[in-house]
């Protein structure tokens, strides 16, 4: 993930508690908590209610005003503290949604007050797949050839000068940069979009094609990737908490209010 957000802007944000606060007694609160109950709990299985809670708070992000709960500074020094002055530990199983929705805000709302107390600084970078980095890049013909010429240079060919369709990931790595993609593997949803692209041309059969052929195999698969992220856009966020202290230049985001 890391890699593939490399290119993105970072945005440091401020979580001292007040957007949790204004999450746990917003209009939004029972519909997009009781989403969550229904990931973590199944009909056959039911969950301590601690257990309960602590998945429902990763499951918070920092839109929510919730820093990353799996770190180790947060958990340490935010979730434990609340979770020990909570009154529901004896509960030993998840009774009902409304008993959820509850103990789930008295806990949050200890959460807060940790926050207030001790606010941590949170790194954000987001980034939107839409297929306009592809879009420019078929756009302008000189570059592309250059491009794909540039990564053909290093790929194995047989006697015939023939290049093996094994090598279209290889190729589209290289160029995934210049489309705005991340590297293949940092993304589970572009993978899945690029695999889709992949067997619309069959192109995993391993038959070696002519550098002409391979070149228009791999820019019909380009092709479709863009359309693909075109009509259903792919949405990335990345956060992590900042244990060092910032310098003087960092921009420090308030939360909104």
């Amino acid at each position: 993930m890391a890699a593939g957000l490399k290119r993105d802007p970072i945005v440091i944000l401020r979580i001292d508690g007040e957007d949790l606060l204004e999450f746990i007694n917003g209009p939004s609160y029972e519909v997009e908590m009781l989403s969550v109950f229904s990931q973590i709990v199944s009909d056959d299985a039911v969950l301590p209610m601690r257990d309960c809670i602590v998945k429902a708070l990763e499951k918070l992000t920092v839109d929510q005003g919730m820093p990353p709960s799996p770190d180790s500074w947060v958990t340490s020094n935010i979730i434990e503290p609340a979770l020990q002055l909570w009154d529901g530990n004896n509960q030993e199983n998840l009774v009902s949604q409304e008993t959820f929705l509850e103990e789930f805000k008295k806990v949050a709302e200890r959460v807060a007050q940790n926050l207030k107390e001790q606010p941590v600084i949170v790194a954000h970078s987001e980034n939107t797949f839409d297929g306009s980095g592809i879009k420019r890049l078929l756009s302008n013909k000189f570059e592309l050839d250059k491009l794909l010429n540039t990564a053909l240079e290093n790929v194995p060919k047989d006697r015939n000068g023939k290049v093996s369709k094994e090598y279209l990931r290889v190729v589209l790595d290289v160029v995934a940069p210049s489309a705005s993609l991340p590297p293949i593997g940092a993304v589970e949803q572009i993978d899945k979009v690029v695999a889709d692209a992949f067997d619309m041309i069959n192109a995993d059969d391993g038959k070696a094609v002519k550098e002409d052929e391979f070149k228009k195999l791999l820019t019909e698969i380009l092709g479709s990737v863009m359309l693909q992220l075109e009509g259903n856009p792919v949405s990335i966020s990345s956060n992590s908490v900042v244990h060092e202290p910032l310098a003087s230049s960092s921009s420090l985001l308030q939360p909104s209010s």
